[in-house]
């Protein structure tokens, strides 16, 4: 029973020390690929050297400000330049309603030229009409003299020795003078009331070709006005388009960069969380064999404790570093009886 139950402590000795000779290869292995790891994430490691990427980092976020700084200019321009263009339509249609306004003063300002004109041209018929009238009673007037003056030669000579009577003469020179008297008062009130409504009409009409001429010339700026509006609008909305094209670009363009450094952030905190796993894995695995250990340790204790227990005149069993591994798993134990020489003995382990 001794040589059994020394049999199977040996038989688990080995086993342990088998178990131990593995898991300080394990431990090793994992101390190798453990100080491999950290040379190769350490920032001094030229494979994880992100010095580089942090400055491309740093500078495209300089570039990304300077972008939306540009755009929130190039997007306050654009406000401007709207608000510019609704002025300047609103300054169109102001002169647009001045320009019809005008054009239609200047419409009834013909109008009124034209009755002007009428006007003109009947008073110079009236003016030729009373001429005409004027013509015809100085020479009725002659006529009747001539007549008047031939009826007086031939009864003076009858009537000479009768009574005074009416010096009809006198009576016809007063009434030739009352007539010359009307007549050149009809004419100088005609020619006074002619002349008048002739100063009237040329003042009139000098006022209205003024304003006239005054209307063109507000017309003409107006024009020119209206065509440097349009042509400022048209410059303002080409710049607005040119504008809103630079910054649909560099959204686009932005954009794409801003979608590169996402895809190298999440591919590096990828990275980053697999080696924790990683390094977590290999924590608690190490501890596991730590754990291992200690166990192993305790067990090989209480494995020489009961060896020192027993009798000496039985057996005597070296433990390492007496104990020696041969080839093929095989455990070489020295054994050493009272009174008998010692032998050694194989026993090969699981």
């Amino acid at each position: 029973n001794e040589k059994i139950t020394m049999q199977n402590l040996n038989d688990r000795l080995a086993s342990y020390l088998d178990k131990v000779r593995a898991l300080e290869e394990a431990n090793s292995d994992l101390e190798v690929k453990i100080r491999d790891w950290y040379q190769k994430q350490a920032p001094t490691s030229p494979a994880r050297d992100y010095s580089n990427y942090y400055k491309i980092i740093e500078d495209l976020r300089d570039k990304i400000l300077a972008a939306t700084i540009d755009n929130s200019r190039v997007i306050l321009e654009i406000d401007n330049a709207r608000l510019a263009a609704d002025d300047f339509r609103l300054k169109y249609e102001n002169e647009l309603f001045l320009r019809q306004s005008v054009e239609s003063d200047i419409n009834g300002l013909r109008r009124v030229l034209d009755e002007l004109t009428l006007s003109r041209a009947d008073l110079e018929m009236q003016i030729e009409t009373l001429k005409e009238e004027l013509a015809y009673l100085k020479k009725n007037h002659e006529e009747e003299m001539k007549e008047y003056s031939n009826q007086l030669s031939g009864t003076v000579n009858v009537e000479m020795d009768a009574a005074p009577g009416i010096d009809l003469t006198r009576i016809l020179s007063e009434m030739r003078e009352q007539y010359e008297a009307l007549a050149e008062k009809n004419r100088k009130d005609a020619e006074a009331w002619f002349f008048t409504q002739t100063d009237e009409l040329n003042r009139e009409v000098a006022t209205h070709t003024q304003q006239i001429q005054t209307s063109k010339s507000e017309i003409t700026e107006l024009r020119r006005t209206v065509q440097g509006l349009e042509i400022e609008l048209q410059s303002q909305l080409s710049m607005k388009a040119g504008l809103e094209a630079n910054l649909r670009d560099t959204e686009g363009r932005y954009c794409a960069q801003l979608a590169q450094i996402q895809a190298l952030i999440t591919s590096v905190e990828e990275q980053l969380s697999e080696l924790r796993c990683d390094m977590e894995r290999q924590n608690q695995e190490y501890r596991m064999l730590m754990d291992i250990k200690s166990r192993l340790e305790q067990e090989i204790a209480t494995y020489r404790q009961l060896l020192e227990g027993q009798d000496s005149q039985y057996v005597t069993l070296f433990i390492p570093p007496t104990a020696s591994f041969g080839s093929g798993g095989r455990v070489r134990i020295s054994t050493e009886d009272e009174g008998r020489s010692g032998s050694t003995r194989d026993r090969r382990f699981p």
